[in-house]
């Protein structure tokens, strides 16, 4: 428990405080499809499979502060550093290096507590190597979407 506590307040700092390209109205759109986003996904994998929870098996109001607190913001962080006028290799290697860090977190949250509250089924560590990207791509999709809206929501 500790180390989700540390984990959110230490993400959403970093996320708010460097936040330089995002505005409120992305920022809001990225937190809510996120949670939607990782529920969808979590109520196969986590609730219907048992792949992996987040505490304990069971539905529980501890494993709402991941969901809707500890994700968001370090998707907005991928977001906001994000290299958007790069070449194509420089964001497919900014993309690995967040699976990296992504993948050393998730090592870190399988802790014993009171610092790890993450927990494997079947689910394993090269499943999340595989899927990360996959899951980046489809936010960065998410973002780049609403980014269009927002601009031609302006031109009108």
């Amino acid at each position: 428990m500790v180390g989700l506590i540390v984990a959110i307040i230490v993400f959403n700092v970093i996320a708010f405080k460097t936040n330089r390209t995002l505005t409120a109205h992305q920022i809001l759109h990225i937190w809510m499809f996120t949670i939607a986003f990782q529920q969808l996904f979590d109520l196969m994998i986590e609730y219907k499979y048992h792949g992996y929870w987040y505490f304990d098996q069971e539905i529980d109001w501890l494993g709402l502060l991941p969901h809707t607190l500890l994700i968001p913001p370090v998707n907005i962080m991928f977001l906001n550093w994000y290299p958007v006028h790069k070449t194509l290799i420089q964001k497919a290697a900014y993309i690995v290096l967040w699976v990296i860090f992504i993948l050393l977190y998730e090592v870190i949250t399988k802790l014993p507590e009171p610092w790890g509250y993450f927990h494997y089924g079947w689910w394993k560590l090269w499943h999340a190597a595989i899927l990360d990207p996959f899951l980046l791509l489809i936010l960065l999709s998410y973002y780049k979407l609403i980014s269009c809206l927002e601009k031609r929501a302006i031109q009108k």
